[in-house]
């Protein structure tokens, strides 16, 4: 890229604004549909941000929406070039979740649960090596280098001096159970946990077997919210072929409220730390 533009945002900001007119006239993503001679899905897609928008289809939506203003629909055409230039992470060809990874790179802060590996954003290479290959098990050696290099290349958000991604992160215990790339590979990556615990925008809790049932047994999923205001927080729930986006008001304050109960219920930092350490001793005594 040419400029610091993340594309992904760019798009759902540009969404945000084109939701906003319709209302404005009243109109229904139907017939909006009806009257471009183009599927409903497609009017839902642009204004979720998760398809390109391009400049002929600003031009056509500020028409229906007889947007009169030529600023505003200058601005609209901007964001619309801008939406369709590429993100560091295009160089590393097709990555599943893209979308995932422009929102990651905007985000100020993000809050997730791991029930089963290492966040991502935490991950050493070794460890990142072995998730990989054990998730994919009929992928290539450069694919799973491909997609390691991505992985390493996301953590540069936490390793920022001057305004890194505030990290929280509620792990099960059997994300420490797991033995995944051998012994010395898992005192290794605890090791880095309780490395990067230490920083003051990195908070980790460890979710304990003793706690049983908890508002975390449903699975994975992160809260990412941005710099502005204008940008919805987002629900990010990863799945095997798709991923699933949540940001209706009612779906971030359920995951929100869960959220806060799974900290609550979690040891704290100080004791995560401790808890770390003797699991770390366990692999490092083989």
């Amino acid at each position: 890229m040419a400029s610091n533009v993340n594309p992904t945002v760019r798009r759902r900001r540009l969404g945000q604004e084109l939701r906003r007119l319709r209302e404005q006239r009243g109109m229904t993503a139907e017939e909006v549909a009806d009257r471009l001679l183009v599927s409903q899905s497609k009017i839902s897609r642009l204004e979720n941000g998760r398809r390109s928008i391009s400049q002929r289809d600003v031009r056509d939506l500020c028409g229906v929406y007889e947007v009169e203003d030529r600023r505003v629909v200058d601005s609209l055409m901007q964001m619309a070039k801008e939406s369709r230039q590429q993100g560091w992470w295009h160089a590393f060809g097709d990555i599943p979740y893209s979308v995932y990874i422009g929102l990651e790179t905007d985000a100020a802060s993000l809050r997730v649960y791991e029930p089963q590996v290492v966040p991502g954003l935490l991950q050493t290479r070794p460890y990142a090596e072995a998730v990989v290959a054990g998730a994919l098990p009929e992928a290539t050696a450069a694919d799973i280098e491909r997609r390691v290099q991505v992985r390493v290349r996301r953590q540069d958000r936490i390793r920022e001096t001057r305004n890194p991604l505030r990290l929280w992160a509620v792990l099960d215990e059997s994300v420490l159970r797991r033995e995944v790339g051998g012994k010395h590979t898992m005192a290794e990556q605890l090791g880095y946990l309780i490395e990067m615990s230490q920083q003051p925008h990195v908070t980790l809790q460890v979710m304990p077997f003793s706690m049983g049932a908890h508002p975390g047994v449903n699975g994975q999923y992160a809260i990412l919210e941005f710099p502005d205001a204008s940008d919805s927080t987002v629900i990010y729930l990863e799945g095997v072929t798709s991923d699933l986006y949540l940001e209706k008001a009612n779906d971030v304050q359920n995951y929100s409220v869960m959220y806060e109960h799974l900290r609550a219920q979690a040891l704290n930092p100080d004791q995560t730390r401790e808890f770390i350490e003797k699991v770390a001793k366990e692999y490092a005594r083989g």
